[in-house]
């Protein structure tokens, strides 16, 4: 009984955070209210908690509102935009390299470790590899933390600084009506699919699963319903809170050196992303606002959850994350077996 007197205190802080973000103004509130209020409180060595369930549901509600925009009209759209996509998986396995050699030169950490905290990839799907291939699991989890943080945390001030926002042309998903039977038939096979993925042990199933369901529907222009606005900010606010749990306390004092040179990577890798996007705007018909969040080092939900909310090319946006998370986890194993070897035939001459 403690522990959810605990669990429910703790999410109504996160509320609480989301609703102050909102006062002041500040870009996606109902994601970054509940992280910064979480992880000041964690740090602080606040007795609060996470249930490990928040995260998992606010995916599954971010994968369904992401699922909507997939219109007939915007897959074809996709579809013809395959080179771009496939430069953006190209870019994230170049940043992971680079990253890598500078972890494992500058941060003095082994290169199996350096190599699995830079890949552009989920923090838990990076930290099994790493587990897999005897890594630090506890340096390559916190650099995925930081990172996630760091691009979170910069881009949405940044696009609200520059005063992008507004570019989609898709108003489908924004303008059906909530039907409460349609919502709970796509919450029920949504669970199912989600259940199916996570049992198949298969990459971010909670996202994936209802992300696949809602694009189902909406490609056979089967509308059941939109999402009602009070899920889509619980969902944002369950993201928020879960990422913001995962700052213990003490978590940059425990390796301030290596976390220093991580988050320089960060920054170097977002002004990168920068340039590309701009080279990628010219060559392209793709805004740069949305080719940005497409090309970002973050997070699929908390990528997508600012493109969904700032209106930026929200299929393109995830499309450019599904298939960086798909092309990493499926290639990440083997580039590192490839640099392993090269590093150890120099180290033996």
């Amino acid at each position: 009984m403690q522990l959810y007197l605990k669990y429910a205190l703790s999410l109504s802080l996160a509320f609480l955070g989301a609703l102050l973000a909102q006062w002041l103004h500040l870009p996606i509130p109902w994601l970054l209210g509940p992280l910064f209020i979480t992880a000041l409180l964690k740090i602080n060595h606040a007795p609060i908690e996470c249930h490990s369930s928040a995260r998992s549901i606010g995916l599954s509600i971010i994968g369904l509102t992401l699922g909507l925009y997939f219109t007939p009209e915007m897959i074809h759209l996709i579809a013809s935009h395959w080179l771009v996509l496939l430069i953006g998986l190209l870019f994230a396995l170049l940043l992971g390299t680079i990253g890598a050699f500078i972890l494992h030169r500058w941060a003095k950490v082994d290169f199996k470790t350096a190599w699995f905290a830079s890949a552009i990839g989920g923090a838990n799907e990076m930290s099994h590899l790493a587990e897999h291939h005897h890594a630090r699991v506890d340096q390559v989890a916190s650099a995925h933390t930081l990172r996630v943080l760091m691009v979170v945390v910069i881009v949405p001030f940044f696009y609200q600084f520059m005063g992008w926002h507004g570019f989609d042309t898709d108003h489908i998903a924004r303008n059906m009506e909530v039907n409460w039977l349609g919502f709970s038939t796509l919450v029920l096979i949504a669970y199912i699919a989600s259940r199916t993925f996570a049992h198949l042990k298969l990459p971010n199933p909670w996202t994936f699963g209802a992300l696949l369901v809602a694009i189902f529907f909406t490609a056979q222009n089967i509308h059941l319903s939109a999402i009602p606005t009070p899920i889509l900010h619980l969902g944002q606010v369950l993201l928020g809170w879960s990422l913001g749990n995962k700052f213990k306390p003490g978590f940059f004092k425990t390796a301030p050196h290596y976390l220093s040179i991580v988050a320089l990577y960060n920054l170097g890798a977002l002004f990168l992303t920068g340039l590309l996007a701009y080279a990628l705007m010219l060559w392209s018909n793709i805004p740069i606002a949305t080719l940005g969040l497409g090309l970002a080092p973050g997070g699929v939900a908390e990528m997508t959850i600012t493109a969904n909310v700032l209106q930026l090319g929200v299929p393109i946006v995830t499309a450019f994350h599904v298939v960086r998370m798909v092309g990493v986890l499926g290639t990440v194993g083997y580039l590192y077996l490839f640099f392993d070897k090269i590093l150890q035939k120099k180290l033996n001459q």
